[in-house]
């Protein structure tokens, strides 16, 4: 499988190749980037379930993505072929969601495919996108952050993956998104979306942007969102209800020499049914980078709250669809992540920056339930050694994945530098 997911990863530099040569034609109205990307990586993990340490090695995030723009017709796509290469999931204490548990699964073959039509920057600007890709809701998707782990509250500080409509609308530093969308999330990467669960739920954003900040240098946003999603873990729309808050503060500074990158969020999801609320699962997350150049470091601090489900006989994985009766507690996980990322090699066009991360998590009973994690684990602490190579090629084609339109930092060529995600690759965590 990974053999098979190089080969389609080379196939798509060659194209990134090919568009590298139509990218930015100005001269016709229309604009075009696309990317192809993926991470070589090695971890070893204490105390997995059955208190076991592993060592595995596969290819994550193998991506190829699009985005055009003509006049004010706007599209982007991207394929994710975690499918082929994570099968049985990457190696991550705490991750959970679409049945896995210690394991972060694969996210879906068609990541993203939406198309919109923007207005042009005016005192008071507008958009409209539909497709399938990212709700309006929460931070940005953890793969364009500085760390190759995910973190354990990406299933309560995003939504992804869903059919939607997205419509926004701006006035100077203020953005406000709203969509309505389908709550079924993917069983597995093939999975599409069922469409007529579309519109079952709906999410709101708001974002307050600040180009500049009195008492610093760089750009800085607060923004608090809210969602209600429908049964997103039974697909016939039978099962529980969510009920999603966020509330985040993102700041950054690319002053040339050192680029400085921050987040600080807080997330709620409470399970409902029929109206009566279940289970609250909360968490609070920071993290931060430093880069020069090239290299870099980064620190995240996350305390974020699980549900603990009945496991198969293969630990890693829970039964789907899951019922109320399932849960057997809920789990408080507390986890500190270091990263480094060293200078990058450049050659025939592509990218290679090698990078380590180093984390230890440790999992508490937050009630007297009957899931105990010290008898799971072995250990409540466990942790995580990861190494490995970031390959990136061709021009960024969607830098902060979770926005579109108006919405996003690229609306009237306004993009902002990032250590992770900059256009010229020339900034670490990228």
């Amino acid at each position: 499988m990974i053999r098979r997911a190089t080969s389609i990863i080379v196939a798509g530099c060659s194209v990134v190749a090919l568009a590298t040569h139509v990218t930015r034609a100005q001269d016709s109205g229309v604009t075009l980037a696309v990317e192809a990307r993926a991470i070589g990586l090695v971890t070893r993990q204490s105390h997995t379930p059955g208190d076991r340490t592993l060592t595995e090695a596969y290819l994550t995030q193998p991506i190829i993505g699009a985005t055009l723009g003509a006049g004010w017709l706007h599209a982007m796509g991207m394929l994710n072929l975690e499918g082929l290469t994570l099968r049985r999931g990457e190696l991550d204490a705490g991750a959970w969601g679409e049945g896995y548990v210690d394991r972060r699964h694969p996210h879906a073959y068609l990541h993203e495919l939406v198309i919109g039509v923007e207005t042009r920057p005016a005192a008071l600007a507008g958009s409209i996108y539909g497709g399938r890709g990212f709700v309006p809701f929460g931070s940005d998707d953890p793969m364009a952050r500085p760390f190759v782990s995910y973190p354990v509250d990406h299933h309560l500080a995003q939504i992804i993956e869903r059919l939607m409509v997205v419509a926004a609308a701006r006035a100077g530093p203020l953005a406000i998104e709203a969509a309505t969308f389908g709550g079924d999330e993917p069983v597995d990467p093939s999975t599409l979306p069922l469409t007529r669960r579309m519109g079952d739920s709906w999410s709101l954003r708001a974002t307050v942007m600040a180009a500049t900040l009195p008492f610093m240098l760089g750009q800085a946003e607060v923004t608090a969102s809210y969602a209600n999603v429908k049964s997103p873990e039974y697909r016939e729309g039978q099962g529980l209800d969510q009920r999603k808050a966020h509330a985040g503060l993102r700041y950054e500074h690319d002053g040339g020499l050192l680029t400085r990158y921050a987040l600080l969020e807080l997330a709620r999801t409470t399970d409902i049914d029929r109206g009566r609320d279940l289970y609250t699962f909360n968490a609070a997350l920071t993290e931060g980078a430093l880069c020069r150049g090239d290299a870099g470091v980064a620190v995240r601090w996350e305390r974020s709250e699980r549900p603990e489900e009945e496991r198969l006989l293969d630990l890693f994985r829970a039964a789907r669809p899951a019922t109320d009766v399932s849960i057997l507690g809920v789990t408080r996980w507390t986890t500190l992540t270091g990263a480094v990322s060293l200078p990058a090699l450049r050659a025939f066009g592509m990218h290679a920056a090698p990078f380590a991360e180093v984390a230890r998590a440790t999992a508490d009973r937050t009630t007297a339930a009957v899931f105990d994690p010290v008898r799971v684990y072995g250990s409540s602490g466990m942790w995580r050694l990861a190494a490995g190579v970031r390959v990136t090629a061709g021009q960024l084609a969607h830098g902060r994945m979770g926005r579109y339109g108006v919405a996003s930092d690229s609306f009237g060529g306004m993009e902002r530098a990032s250590p992770h995600t900059h256009p010229g690759r020339s900034r670490c965590f990228s």
